[in-house]
């Protein structure tokens, strides 16, 4: 540029970037937007993460929102870039989580011709994202940025999505002032509701909290759980989110989600005060929504979410309390608790429960996973990062490892495929000082296994422990329930994942017996570089409480 009073599109938006305090962008380089990433050449304070796919980039984005709280910003190239990022977007759309994808769009005086990779993103994301919008006049780039922040973070938070039209980032214009930095804002609950709350918990006399959805933080964790140990409160986490609650806690219940504790599933259904909070109960904590009946639950329901949208959308709830689940429990933390004499009896057998329900399972095979999740239980600190994608090896880590610090878990509640070894990449970026262990299963790695390399470009010595029973082991086991013995489509012939890990530069063994994993693991953090572990599974062992030929054995009598 020639004239220095002059800035272009992609300068300003570096910089709004900059004063929103974003530290990290993840995702692959594209021509439609060249011009930011020159600007960001002179930008040391924001951290360009080069990922290897656009879907891994995405989900990278996600992870980055659910542990701190701050939009996850992911840039992509129009197209094939934006559409491999639409996973990410799902992910972070079903789970709450900030998040804004900035997408290079074809040059304004191209748009509505189909012109190369071109797409309409209104419509492409406009039922997967809070907000879809195109930023045509570059001095309005401080104004729609600023607006994304607070969209992603506000209410119920949520991904937004910015195209970027080539020509408007590379014009030199006069540059607009930039927007003050985002507050993210969830409101309170009314004075009144919680009256009526504490009036439902005084009759009360087996009340059953389920806590989950976006908005949490470590301090509002910690709020929680002073709260209901004040009041003996039961305390069970929704899918995917139990590191919201301290698993060791004596107040803690289980894991409302696949495969739930049928103890805990009786609980729910008998609770006569089910209080959601922060949870939608969708589909996998209700258990195909079966666990309340819609729209008129017979439990009384109390449910608190932050968005007015959600609340009676399924359940017709008796109190309904339009607040963020911080806000929340403050507000609860600062009243007289309830007296907990007619139900602590009650708490006290839901945690034991939970405790046997937790002890490892024997299954076929020299490899107990049950026994290996326990070993990483005992010994990983408790802010080590565990995270994971879907397939039937998560019901493994669910249900055996005692989640305690907040966003020690990251999984995603979408049920996507590939997601742990993206999310672990960006946790370890985040958090080089925390352990951070992938679990994946053979298909799941192969969904993003090439994120692999960004681990290695960036130093981040995460472990990954890819389970490989040589199959799609979640549709199979479906298959035999309902077609049994007819198996289609879900048998894998799968690489060496050590030898491919070794490729890559990073530390790979191969563990078919659980008594070989602790030296393993071992080995694998003193490599003192990314690492992965092979686990050989026994096909047989579908879960930690079923097997492939008792399935299909069970399916055939019917």
């Amino acid at each position: 540029m020639t004239d220095n009073n002059l800035a272009n599109g992609g300068r300003i938006l570096v910089d709004q970037l900059a004063a929103e305090g974003a530290d990290r962008i993840f995702g692959v380089p594209g021509e439609s937007y060249l011009a930011v990433l020159d600007a960001l050449y002179d930008t040391p304070e924001i951290t360009y993460h080069i990922c290897r796919q656009e879907g891994g980039a995405a989900m990278m984005a996600d992870a980055y929102g659910k542990l701190t709280g701050r939009p996850g910003i992911c840039f992509v190239t129009r197209g094939p870039g934006a559409t491999s990022a639409s996973a990410g977007v799902h992910v972070a759309f079903q789970d709450s989580t900030p998040m804004i994808l900035f997408i290079g769009q074809v040059g304004r005086g191209m748009s509505e011709r189909e012109a190369f990779q071109e797409i309409d993103y209104r419509r492409m994301f406009g039922q997967m994202a809070k907000w879809v919008a195109e930023i045509d006049d570059a001095q309005r780039i401080p104004e729609m940025v600023s607006r994304a922040f607070h969209t992603a973070t506000s209410g119920r938070p949520g991904p937004v999505v910015l195209a970027l039209p080539e020509d408007m980032l590379s014009t030199p214009v006069p540059p607009p002032l930039l927007a003050r930095p985002y507050h993210a804002s969830a409101g309170a609950p009314e004075p009144g509701l919680m009256d009526a709350l504490w009036q439902r918990l005084e009759r009360a006399r087996r009340p059953l909290v389920i806590v989950g959805g976006g908005g949490w933080s470590a301090a509002a964790k910690a709020e929680l759980e002073a709260f209901a140990e004040s009041a003996r409160l039961p305390v069970a986490a929704s899918f995917r989110c139990q590191d919201y609650f301290d698993n060791e806690h004596s107040c803690y219940a289980g894991h409302v989600g696949i495969g739930i504790d049928p103890k805990l599933a009786a609980r729910v259904r008998e609770s006569d005060l089910l209080i959601l909070l922060g949870s939608r109960f969708g589909e996998m904590t209700s258990s195909g929504y079966s666990l309340m009946k819609i729209p008129n639950p017979d439990q009384p329901l109390v449910h608190v979410y932050p968005a007015a949208e959600e609340l009676g959308r399924v359940y017709r709830p008796e109190l309904a309390i339009q607040a963020g689940s911080a806000a929340f429990v403050r507000a609860a933390r600062d009243r007289t608790p309830p007296d907990a004499g007619a139900w602590q009896d009650w708490t006290a057998a839901a945690h034991a429960d939970y405790l046997a329900h937790n002890q490892p399972t024997e299954v076929p095979g020299r490899l107990q996973l049950g026994k290996v999740v326990a070993w990483l239980n005992e010994t990983l600190p408790p802010e080590a990062i565990l995270t994971n994608g879907a397939g039937n090896y998560t019901a493994w880590l669910h249900r055996f490892y005692r989640f305690r610090q907040f966003r020690s878990q990251l999984a995603p509640t979408s049920g996507s495929m590939g997601y742990g070894l993206p999310a672990a990449v960006a946790a370890k970026a985040v958090h080089p000082d925390r352990p951070v262990v992938c679990f994946a299963g053979d298909g799941c790695f192969m969904m993003h296994g090439q994120e692999l390399a960004t681990a290695m470009q960036y130093g981040l010595p995460i472990i990954v422990l890819v389970v490989n029973n040589a199959s799609l082991g979640t549709i199979r086991m479906h298959q035999e329930n309902h077609y049994p013995g007819r198996v289609s489509a879900t048998e894998l012939t799968n690489p060496d994942f050590a030898a491919l890990a070794r490729a890559y530069g990073a530390h790979g063994e191969v563990v078919e017996d659980d008594a070989d994993f602790a030296a393993a693991f071992g080995r694998a953090q003193a490599s003192g570089k990314p690492a992965l572990l092979e686990l050989r599974l026994d096909p047989e062992a579908i879960t930690p409480g079923a097997t492939l030929s008792g399935l299909r054995a069970r399916a055939l009598a019917k």
